[in-house]
């Protein structure tokens, strides 16, 4: 993204490329307005054809410049700075949503004078403007790839400014326990009223803690859980994942070993995205080099997994194989699937937590559903605790924003100890300073131009 400009005007395609029903070019900077002159035609000629009422559709056409020729029939609306998401002119051209119209239209736009946007520039600009805080435009991309109801909640919580509400009072208490401090380096005690220090910083410390508190089921709830289903071949992995999905998306035969290669579908388990990866039969000697990849990739598979299923064979005795692939999983969270239990039993419960001792057990049959809701309790019990977010308190969901809290905790704990311990008010004052810089990295009083980019260059271009 180099070096940040807002003099400049940028465009871009704000909506997905391919057929639909609209498409829309965006244009924010202090150029959109007079491109949009050049470019549109009203299909409504009057006097005041040349003029665009604020955040009123116009309808007419987009022509080429250089020979007058129409190239789609549009709408569009003109959004004047600062009452824009960008707080400069931003032009919307709604265009139909044919691959070939939209770009047409964002290369005149790009012709007249303006440059394609970076990703995330347009809400860059809203933030350097000081539309919305850092954590409110990381906000915007969440609510984009929000996968389920609990995770876009979280997200539109946080573009409201529930975290940033949180997060901007705890900084204010530190800054001014910061401005005491340095004031004490200064003058002479008798100069300066005395002001308490401990009572802050101890609230300050409560308050990050119940965010962090949260802050590994936010997590959960943007990303998902990466849930390997791994076993030997023929125990029912892919039956289990057509069960989970209620459908049926793996091939599923009786023949040893169909699947040769992971296979991957996102499930929304009571508001958690959850990722499921059906993958190959694991076993020691693979028949074939198809095979041998496949199992490669089962264990790759496996070792990415934030959860792992065994899946094992309950109408059978157990094989060594069984061991082997619970040896593999070793400490990772996981649940052991006993399958098949339609059928007359072979494997106990003692024989099930053989395999894995600290890991639940649930039987279930893929081919009829039974248990299937067991064990998506036992997973939800795992995952989180048995807790589903259904208040509104704000949740960090982001894992950068959490680095950033668990720093500013470490400093005013530290800064607490210290201050008890009778270390100098220099000595104390580093230590708030660098909480008050990590708060200030997740609203952007402090974030650098590398975080800036490193965040935004995250996001889709023509947002």
């Amino acid at each position: 993204m180099g070096v940040f400009s807002l003099d400049d005007t940028i465009a871009a395609i704000a909506t997905p490329l391919g057929e639909g029903g609209i498409g829309i070019v965006k244009v924010s900077g202090p150029g959109a307005v007079e491109i949009l002159h050049t470019l549109f035609t009203s299909a409504t000629p009057s006097a005041t054809s040349l003029r665009f009422p604020p955040r009123q559709l116009r309808w007419g056409h987009i022509r080429d410049p250089r020979d007058g020729s129409i190239v789609d029939e549009v709408l569009v609306v003109v959004m004047p700075a600062p009452h824009s998401y960008t707080r400069q002119d931003v032009v919307e051209i709604q265009s139909h949503g044919g691959i070939l119209p939209v770009r047409r239209i964002l290369e005149l736009v790009l012709s007249c004078g303006a440059r394609l946007a970076e990703p995330g520039e347009m809400t860059l600009r809203a933030f350097l403007n000081g539309r919305i805080d850092l954590a409110q435009a990381e906000a915007v991309r969440d609510i984009v790839q929000a996968r389920t109801e609990a995770a876009l909640r979280v997200a539109v919580a946080q573009l409201g400014g529930h975290l940033s509400a949180r997060v901007r009072p705890a900084r204010a208490h530190l800054l001014s326990v910061l401005a005491y401090l340095e004031a004490s380096i200064d003058f002479v005690e008798d100069e300066i009223p005395p002001q308490d220090v401990l009572s802050p910083l101890c609230s300050v410390a409560e308050d990050l803690s119940q965010l962090l508190a949260a802050a590994d089921r936010g997590i959960i709830y943007r990303y998902g859980v990466r849930t390997a289903i791994v076993g030997r071949p023929n125990v029912g992995k892919s039956s289990l994942l057509n069960a989970l999905l209620r459908g049926d998306r793996a091939i599923v035969t009786p023949i040893p070993g169909t699947t040769r290669d992971t296979l991957e579908e996102t499930i929304n388990l009571q508001g958690v995205p959850l990722i499921l990866v059906d993958t190959a039969g694991i076993r020691a000697h693979p028949q074939d080099e198809v095979e041998r990849l496949g199992v490669e990739r089962s264990r790759a598979a496996l070792r990415q997994a934030d959860l792992a299923l065994l899946v094992v064979d309950g109408s059978s005795p157990l094989e060594a194989a069984d061991y082997e692939i619970a040896a593999l999983i070793g400490t990772q969270p996981s649940v052991v699937v006993v399958n098949k239990c339609d059928l007359p039993a072979s494997v106990g419960a003692n024989a099930a937590m053989s395999l894995l001792p600290s890991a639940p057990h649930v039987r279930i049959s893929a081919l009829t559903g039974e248990g299937i809701e067991d064990l998506e309790a036992v997973i939800l019990e795992k995952v989180l605790g048995g807790q589903v977010s259904t208040s509104d308190m704000p949740l960090v969901s982001n894992a950068r924003h959490k680095a950033a809290l668990s720093r500013a905790r470490e400093h005013v704990l530290a800064a607490i100890q210290g201050y008890r311990n009778g270390l100098s008010a220099d000595l104390v004052a580093i230590d708030v300073r660098e909480a008050v810089d990590a708060l200030g990295e997740i609203t952007g009083e402090t974030a650098t131009a590398d975080l800036l980019e490193m965040i935004f260059s995250q996001f889709c271009i023509g947002k």
